[in-house]
């Protein structure tokens, strides 16, 4: 296809994706959808079970999540592909190991949408109490759902916008955490963040990686940019590259701004752990009482709007996958539809989605708990397959037909990677296994119903 082309077409001759994206909107996406300071809503617990050493979880997470950075960036050189994971289960592990792949990314990709719509609600209802959070939940999605069948490209722009004040909000944090400790000094030891800050005992490593099991987490949604590679103008080693680089920054910026907290946390991790009410506010609390409200009250306004717009990511990323795995004929047929290189259909169904639950959530007191409880199992699982398709395509498939075999890159790197998303997968809470146990289930009897497959048939 040349460079000039903007819309691709499929094997049977339907316009495809607009090819319109390039580094650093890859970039921009993901980012927005991870959200550079992710880290604001756990840190109180992540300080709380690591003893402290909350800026070593961010470090040894970001180590963790590599592999799979990694995994992400073998595949899409093979199948530049939308659909990720789904795509590259099919190639490297066969039609129906793509399909759970895809459906158990799908739990993923529609409902952390959901929670972040949900936190941008319930910020603004913070701010503005006379409008219910279930309202501002409900425009934040209508507001992001038309920026998306806008355009990616459009939406991208935008995106750009709002990622660079969430920077400038983390910069203004950086400076005057720095300049505080400077004049005041710090409430915890230097390297306490790394080592624990001895409230709890002696360091330990048992409590660092049980806390990673939490701050993976922060990391959904660097594979999103996968989901692109059919909207990048020129090879797919630029979507590649961006996958290695967003998680690479984001790792950057959440060991640096829990390092810097954590030394203004006047609070020991002993008593974070003894009163789990404070846990949630912790970085706040933290901000309020070294630099000032002024700073709190920024953050907040900043983690409101970046909500959004990580939904808005997540919410592209889930028209995408819908797209793709129709367009194989594994979800309806009219979900592969375009509308000048825009899957807007597929887009719709997801916004449909995302928007009955992130509405019922916002109307529930136990709603949020609901929703975090299930994100995480669909996303983890599959990771673990994308680690298998390595192996199954570049050490299985490939090799049989003359391929070479880089072994710590196609099967090294992959095992590992899967060991620790399986690792993180039993950490999860049995609320989650159970729904992510169910979903599993449901959608092997989808597989099984479909035409064209049975048991037997494999």
């Amino acid at each position: 296809m040349s460079g000039t082309d903007p819309a691709a077409r499929t094997a049977d001759g339907e316009q495809g994706l607009r090819r319109s994206l390039g580094f650093r909107d890859l970039v921009v996406y993901g980012l927005l959808f991870i959200a550079p300071m992710a880290p604001v809503g756990v840190y109180g617990t992540l300080d709380a079970r690591s003893h402290g050493a909350v800026a070593l979880v961010y470090l040894v997470a970001t180590v963790a999540m590599a592999f799979t950075a990694f995994s992400y960036a073998q595949m899409v050189r093979v199948v530049p592909q939308a659909g990720s994971v789904f795509a590259y289960a099919r190639v490297g592990l066969g039609k129906e190991a793509g399909f759970i792949a895809g459906w158990m990314a799908m739990l993923d990709y529609l409902l952390i949408p959901a929670v972040a719509y949900l936190f941008s609600g319930i910020a603004m209802n913070s701010l503005v109490p006379d409008v219910s959070r279930w309202v501002w939940t409900a425009l934040a999605v209508a507001a992001t759902t038309l920026l998306n069948l806008w355009g990616v490209r459009v939406a991208a722009r935008v995106g750009f916008l709002v990622l660079a004040m969430e920077i400038v909000v983390l910069l203004v944090f950086f400076v005057s955490a720095i300049v505080v400790l400077a004049r005041d000094g710090a409430q915890r030891g230097w390297l306490s963040p790394l080592s624990g800050d001895g409230s709890q005992g002696a360091f330990a490593l048992s409590a660092v990686l049980g806390a990673v099991s939490i701050a993976v987490l922060s990391y959904l949604g660097f594979d999103a940019i996968a989901s692109f590679a059919e909207e990048v103008t020129g090879s797919s080693e630029k979507v590649a590259r961006a996958v290695l680089f967003c998680l690479a920054l984001a790792g950057v910026l959440f060991i640096a701004q829990t390092y810097l907290v954590a030394l203004l946390e006047p609070t020991s991790s002993a008593q974070l752990a003894d009163d789990p009410v404070k846990q949630g506010s912790a970085f706040y609390d933290a901000v309020d009482a070294s630099v000032g409200t002024w700073l709190h009250d920024l953050v907040a306004v900043s983690k409101a709007i970046g909500a959004a717009f990580a939904a808005l990511a997540g919410q592209a990323a889930a028209g995408r996958l819908l797209f793709a795995m129709s367009r194989e004929r594994r979800l309806p047929r009219a979900l592969s539809r375009t509308d000048s290189g825009v899957p807007r259909v597929a887009l719709l169904c997801a916004a449909v989605i995302t928007l009955v639950a992130a509405v019922w959530a916002a109307r529930r007191s136990d709603g949020m708990d609901h929703l975090v409880s299930v994100v995480d199992v669909g996303a983890l699982t599959a990771f673990t397959l994308l680690h298998a398709s390595v192996v199954g395509w570049f050490a299985v498939r490939r090799r049989g037909v003359g391929g070479v075999v880089v072994w710590w890159r196609h099967v090294v790197v992959p095992v590992v990677g899967a060991g620790i998303t399986v690792l993180v997968i039993f950490e999860a809470s049995g609320a989650a296994q159970v729904v992510g146990a169910v979903w599993l289930l449901v959608g092997v009897g989808v597989l099984v119903a479909q035409r064209g497959w049975t048991p037997t048939s494999g």
